[in-house]
């Protein structure tokens, strides 16, 4: 079976920010159609507002943003927002993505340690992903 996965925001933004990295990597092996991306209106929201902060403003151009967020609506499957039952993570605010992966049955990619550090839960730094994709 096809490999699902939600990139964190932090993943898709440091795609953009090192093209040599593992992130970017995922996003190259994404849009050479090797996994499924699933994302949802609150994780472009996410994006959306970060790439308005400054420090990022600064190395990631409104159209290179503009661009990431367009191939995300076109290209990957877009699902509706699942409640998030309960607070999993150190910090409520990346719940959504443990309901998103879980609801779309999908690994979540990230980079973020309180996230790796759930053992019940299919999470994978992006290197590890990248080694399963092979």
């Amino acid at each position: 079976m096809r490999s699902r996965a939600v990139l964190d925001p932090n993943v898709l933004i440091s795609a953009l920010l090192s093209p040599t990295g593992a992130p970017a990597a995922l996003l190259r092996r994404w849009l050479d159609g090797e996994f499924d991306l699933v994302v949802s209106e609150q994780l472009i929201d996410e994006l959306s507002r970060a790439f308005a902060y400054p420090k990022l403003r600064a190395r990631v151009s409104q159209e290179e943003a503009d661009a990431l967020i367009g191939l995300l609506r076109a290209g990957a499957t877009v699902l509706a927002d699942p409640p998030s039952a309960s607070v999993r993570s150190r910090d409520p605010g990346d719940d959504y993505l443990l309901a998103l992966a879980a609801a779309s049955r999908a690994i979540l990619v990230t980079g973020d340690s309180d996230l790796v550090a759930l053992k019940d839960l299919p999470i994978e730094t992006p290197a590890a992903f990248l080694a399963r994709l092979g």
